[in-house]
């Protein structure tokens, strides 16, 4: 389902006024991902992306071409291991946030 611009503005003034809800969303992301959700965790990280640093400064950082980046988190693309990794780690450093994996019985 697309996101209306109105629902897209609406996170990004959250996540403006909450930084708690951007580390949340992040979280929620990576967390989707590695669940084996890639969908949905490709879709709120698009979210993230656009709430927060943007597709042209990621596309910067991370040395991908941002409509690259804007593929591969969309709803047909398939992220590569290694770009994936790199930019959770350039949102991580972007946003002040040091993500960590732990184990759940």
């Amino acid at each position: 389902m697309a996101l209306t611009r109105d629902f897209k503005q609406s996170i990004k003034a959250r996540v403006a006024a909450d930084p708690a809800y951007g580390t949340l969303l992040l979280a929620e992301a990576v967390e989707l991902l590695l669940a084996g959700d890639m969908e949905t965790g490709k879709s709120v990280m698009r979210d993230y992306i656009n709430a927060t640093v943007g597709f042209e400064a990621l596309a910067l950082a991370t040395g991908t071409p941002a409509k690259s980046l804007m593929r591969m988190f969309g709803p047909k693309g398939n992220p590569r291991a290694d770009n994936l990794f790199a930019v959770i780690g350039v949102l991580q450093k972007a946003n002040g946030v040091n993500l960590a994996v732990g184990v759940a019985a």
